[in-house]
């Protein structure tokens, strides 16, 4: 009996540990805020993926969203909804990789987007790998140049 309760605590505790490492890569990013009209559904459901990916997420309905974007500078990107991650402005349904690379490389730029709602972006429906353009937004909030590719 002894050798079973000995398993199983090792085990439970292996199992910890697990869980803990696949959620330590996230566990750098800071709080994001992600403004979005009150009627969108998608943006929930990105916020939603971004929490399953380990990361604290605010949202805020926001009335005049097409006005968050021109405050922040990310309107040449504009997708449905806008995230804040420390100084960095996050426009879209961009995926998590692409969201840590941002804050791991800390480029000097404003942020990064993915224009428009790509029906295979997370929050989107089913993801499909290779096919988005993740660009990045220019300290003059242009966007001409590819971040990453996912």
């Amino acid at each position: 009996m002894m050798k079973k309760q000995t398993l199983l605590l090792v085990a439970t505790g292996l199992l910890a540990l697990s869980m803990n490492s696949a959620f330590a890569e996230n566990s750098d990013l800071p709080e994001m805020t992600l403004y979005k009209d009150p009627y969108c559904g998608c943006c929930t459901g990105h916020a939603e993926y971004l929490k399953e990916q380990g990361v604290n997420v605010k949202m805020i309905d926001h009335p005049n969203i097409s006005q968050v974007k021109m405050d922040l500078g990310s309107y040449k990107g504009a997708s449905c909804h806008t995230i804040v991650m420390g100084d960095y402005v996050i426009e879209g349904h961009v995926p998590i990789a692409s969201i840590r690379k941002l804050w791991n490389e800390q480029p000097d730029i404003k942020g990064i987007a993915l224009p428009g709602m790509p029906l295979n972006s997370p929050g989107m429906g089913p993801e499909k790998k290779g096919s988005l353009r993740i660009m990045q937004i220019e300290n003059n909030a242009d966007v001409t140049t590819v971040f990453n590719i996912e």
